[in-house]
């Protein structure tokens, strides 16, 4: 059985261990483990259409059921030491962006199709060919203004920075609730933050699971000693949970509609969502496979990954069994790097990460004494391990730094994903055609700038064909 292993995981061909696979794995796990409690704090946080929020213990338990499984899949299928997890940044799209127009069946029904759209672009190869549509400097920056719109989100949150109520003040947000920091859960919040940081300056693993477990702690004390109205920590409140074990409660599994957003939104809106899910996906997904398995020393004579379509396709499916399972879209982990540097060369680490991942499905109550205080350190703490791609900008080419900077600004002065891509994409196009390079922009890139062009212009359209 051992040899049998062996050969199929090819362990010792890639010059690995079965102690070295394991410890990988476990690496892997903890470092990543931090989403187990982040995913429910933001599709949580976050109302439909209709004002309905989305359970935290179900949330806990969709999120581990989905990352257990797919992992696994990633293993055995794809055999690399590559995890599988919900998305940050897809996430934030469902929740912000695409949670307030439709009901969550109906949103979650969106990343279904995203997912199977992006197991067809697999299968087709037009994924490649959207890869090579968009320049780089464009790619980057959305995973730049993603991670300053969460970072803003975090800050939010945590009521470090609020809305101005009325017509006070001459800006939208200010600091604290009224001007000044107050109150015992922004204090957290702010332990929150300089306990990340330092433990990430420190280069500590696993620095955002380990602050979010202290910070939580120290929720949980504060909260036990200090007079404080449990409103002021938002929908959780941080208290000792009566039970460490449970059931898992898998009633999100399955609670999606996979047209229902037709019936709620406009074709060009709803085009234009699932074209930020599949954009901010595989692209983020190429990224880490590529980096992994060269990390690994995977990468054969050529540059190419092994079993690179297999890969990519897995991933599609776990972004399609994300939305299923009320979980956002899946994707592939930078994080799974940790368990690289433990030593993982085979998909055997994945197995052994996606089966703490199934371990975990019956430790949900942990994850829902989480307060988003203790949490949102987390999201500033991705929001500047995104912005650090900003480096790969190509700054003095103004053709692409002025639409990328565009793309970074208007995500978070926005609030929204969508509105940051397409302000890109159409300076990008205007930019290039005044400067006589029409012809360098890609066929997709004019398609995908037109539909922008109209979402922009909708309100006008609409009143110009009296269709309101």
């Amino acid at each position: 059985m051992s040899a049998q292993v062996d050969r199929y995981f090819r362990i010792t061909a890639r010059g690995s261990t079965y102690a070295r696979e394991v410890r990988g794995g476990f690496a892997t796990f903890f470092t990543m483990a931090y989403i187990l409690v982040l995913n429910p704090i933001i599709l949580g946080s976050a109302e439909d259409k209709f004002g309905a929020h989305l359970s935290g213990a179900q949330l806990a338990t969709a999120t581990a059921l989905v990352a257990a499984v797919m992992t696994v899949i990633m293993g055995v299928g794809g055999n690399l030491p590559l995890a599988i997890a919900a998305g940050l940044g897809l996430n934030a799209v469902v929740a912000f962006q695409i949670a307030p127009l439709m009901s969550w069946p109906d949103a979650m029904g969106l990343v279904v199709l995203e997912g199977l759209l992006i197991c067809v672009l697999v299968v087709t190869g037009l994924r490649e060919a959207v890869m090579h549509a968009i320049p780089s400097s464009l790619k980057q920056a959305i995973s730049v203004g993603i991670g300053l719109f969460i970072a803003f989100i975090g800050f939010i949150d945590a009521g470090f920075a609020t809305r101005i109520p009325g017509e006070q003040g001459t800006v939208p947000v200010q600091l604290g609730a009224s001007g000044q920091l107050s109150g015992w859960p922004v204090l957290v919040f702010c332990i929150g933050v300089l306990l990340t940081i330092a433990l990430m300056a420190r280069k500590v693993k696993g620095a955002i699971l380990i602050s979010i477990v202290a910070t939580t702690v120290v929720a949980i004390v504060i909260n036990e000693i200090a007079t404080i109205k449990p409103t002021a920590w938002g929908l959780t409140v941080p208290s000792v949970p009566e039970d460490v074990v449970a059931a898992p409660d898998f009633g999100l599994v399955g609670d999606f509609s996979l047209f229902g957003a037709f019936d709620q939104i406009g074709v060009i809106t709803l085009v234009l969502l699932v074209f930020t899910l599949i954009l901010s996906d595989f692209f983020d997904t190429m990224g880490t496979v590529v980096g992994i398995s060269s990390e690994a020393g995977l990468l054969d004579e050529k540059g190419n990954v092994p079993n690179l379509g297999r890969v990519l396709l897995i991933d599609g499916a776990a972004a399609a069994a994300g939305g299923a399972a009320s979980a956002s879209s899946n994707t592939s982990y930078i994080e799974s790097a940790a368990g690289v540097g433990e030593g993982a060369r085979t998909g055997l680490a994945s197995v052994v990460t996606g089966g703490l991942f199934a371990v975990a499905l019956f430790l949900t109550p942990l994850a829902t004494v989480v307060p988003a205080q203790a949490a949102a350190p987390a999201l500033v703490a991705v929001g500047f391990l995104l912005m650090a791609q900003v480096r790969h900008i190509e700054w003095e080419r103004y053709e692409v730094a002025i639409p990328a900077f565009l793309t970074i600004a208007v995500m978070p002065f926005t609030y929204s994903i969508t509105n940051g891509i397409g302000a890109g994409f159409i300076a990008y196009v205007v930019i290039k055609t005044v400067l006589g390079k029409a012809r360098e922009v890609h066929w997709l890139l004019w398609g995908t700038t037109a539909l922008f062009a109209i979402y922009f212009a909708i309100d006008p359209i609409e009143q110009l064909l009296n269709v309101k």
